[in-house]
């Protein structure tokens, strides 16, 4: 048997450098695929930061609303408040023009000392 018969039916492929054994190219673990690239991390940021704008006006257009709804809230308070000062300023009058009378009718003031 000739010592190069067994090896003529494994025929070795040439490589590009014969004087170095070949070895395949070096493969990228797959997290490196699952990685995202730096376009696609700058789009998912800038989505991102789109979605805080539009939150962020629709949270300043409430806020706006709600001022407003106070504001009107606050001239109500102040409208109920002169028509308070207004009928306690005539109760007043009127306990004054009572005592008035009781005074001139000698008759005794029965009310207590705020006149109610």
């Amino acid at each position: 048997m000739n010592p190069y018969q067994y090896n003529s039916r494994f025929v070795q492929q040439p490589n590009e450098s014969s004087s170095y054994a070949y070895y395949p190219p070096r493969q990228q673990p797959l997290s490196h695929y699952r990685q995202p690239t730096l376009e696609s991390r700058v789009a998912q940021l800038e989505s991102q930061i789109q979605q805080q704008i539009t939150e962020l006006t629709r949270q300043n257009e409430e806020i706006q609303r709600l001022n407003a709804e106070i504001g009107r809230i606050n001239e109500e308070i102040i409208r109920l408040n002169q028509n308070d000062e207004r009928h306690f300023d005539r109760m007043t009058r009127l306990n004054q023009r009572l005592r008035t009378v009781e005074n001139n009718l000698n008759i005794p003031y029965t009310a207590g000392e705020d006149g109610f």
